[in-house]
């Protein structure tokens, strides 16, 4: 892709395959199909794809042998995402169906898209890596190089939006400083793509995404007054960022949660000490808090399902909840099975997972923790809501058991920086 040219978004209203949200059958789902309607290229216009739509649709042939198309689809998108990248090889409409939002927008609708755990770490060498992780086959699948730009930068920032873009954005150049560069992946092509830039230059921010846009707030930026109290925000159906009210006090976020539709932030200010502020994105303001739920806040941490989690100890074998009630986090589940204090076994990510949480550490291992039957259990034994998912199942085959033990044989290198879940 050409320098200076920033793609749009998959999401973008030029795309001749977006699919009315409403949609919950394939019963007709032939006349999003034929490739005319896909979109392969930005530059089509409507005038030429109408005039061909008929010429094609006569000559190409079926998405399957005997079957019509709308029948068709309905069982290509069951098969396992884990075997999406053989079906784009079989042919050109194959590859075509699959690089359209109809696809997985279909599969959205019927409840079947799966979610991947993808993890961006730092090697010792300072590069960094990513992987993702099929929690249904236990297995790491292999992803495209992070971009350039992004190799070895510093304190950037990492979200999801739409469920299906991961971005990185901001963070700092080893050479050029300050960033404002934007970046996203699409789970769905399995390519990344340009955004507009950040409107400031920072790093080590805080970050967060209420109701699909991304808010970014404080951090640090080269020059004289390198604390920041700006924010900004990125609205994807306006494909643009504006500002939003700056911060009470500079400062460099250290943890951040979004928790009852309100974003908090802790960290530290010009003089190195610890402040918490909240944001409203209703009224645009800021303010300083100072109640139970910061003061015992931990990280990492999480919201799921309207409750708020975080982990207890150090290498994550144990949970607490925070009670609105008492204004006090709680002892709540606990794995009885410790992995030691090494930075190896430290928990880097707390994230929600088909319903459950989900805790990745740094050698990779992952375990996952089924919360929604934990109110019933006050006092009693709770390790057998844990269940560790990484390593465990059967590889398929040679190939994916080589490459799985060569992911899990770089495991022990390095650091995780971010942990997200992208659907598909």
């Amino acid at each position: 892709m050409e320098r200076g040219i920033q793609p749009p978004l998959v999401d973008s209203t030029a795309c001749f395959c977006r699919v009315d949200a409403g949609l919950k059958t394939v019963a007709g789902a032939k006349k999003f199909v034929p490739v005319t309607r896909l979109c392969i290229q930005q530059d089509i216009k409507p005038s030429k794809h109408k005039t061909a739509c008929g010429e094609r649709s006569r000559n190409q042939s079926p998405l399957l042998p005997g079957l019509p198309d709308d029948l068709a689809i309905a069982c290509l998108i069951r098969v396992p995402r884990i075997e999406h990248r053989k079906l784009r090889l079989v042919c050109k409409r194959w590859y075509r169906l699959l690089a359209g939002n109809f696809f997985y927008s279909l599969r959205k609708s019927l409840g079947i898209a799966e979610e991947w755990i993808y993890v961006i770490k730092r090697d010792r060498d300072g590069k960094i890596s990513w992987h993702a992780f099929d929690p249904i086959y236990q297995l790491w699948q292999p992803l495209p190089p992070v971009p350039g730009e992004y190799s070895e930068a510093l304190g950037f920032g990492c979200a999801v939006l739409s469920g299906c873009h991961l971005y990185l954005f901001g963070g700092k150049d080893r050479l050029k400083g300050s960033m404002r560069r934007v970046i996203f992946y699409s789970a769905r092509t399995n390519k990344w793509h340009r955004a507009p830039d950040m409107l400031r230059r920072r790093h080590c921010f805080g970050s967060s995404v209420i109701n699909n846009c991304l808010y970014v707030a404080g951090g640090e930026s080269d020059g004289v007054h390198r604390s920041l109290r700006s924010a900004e925000v990125y609205d994807p159906n306006k494909n643009r960022w504006s500002f939003i009210a700056d911060m009470s006090t500079a400062m460099i976020p250290f943890i951040g949660v979004v928790y009852e539709g309100k974003w908090f932030l802790k960290g530290l200010g010009s003089h190195r000490q610890v402040l918490s502020e909240v944001y409203f994105p209703e009224a645009d303001s800021w303010y300083p808090v100072y109640d139970g739920m910061v003061a015992g806040w931990r990280n990492p941490s999480t919201s799921l399902n309207g409750k708020l989690y975080a982990l207890d100890c150090k290498d994550g074998c144990k949970l607490r909840m925070y009670d609105r009630a008492t204004d006090s986090w709680s002892n709540h589940i606990d794995s009885k099975m410790h992995q030691g204090n090494s930075r190896s076994m430290e928990a880097a990510a707390l994230v929600p997972l088909n319903g459950k949480l989900c805790i990745i550490r740094n050698n990779m291992s992952i375990s996952l923790v089924d919360v929604t039957k934990s109110n019933d259990l006050r006092g009693t034994d709770t390790d057998h809501l844990w269940e560790t998912i990484a390593r465990k199942g059967q590889f398929k085959n040679i190939i994916m058991n080589l490459w799985s033990s060569l992911a899990g044989r770089n495991r022990l290198k390095g650091h995780i920086l971010h942990c997200q879940v992208l659907q598909a």
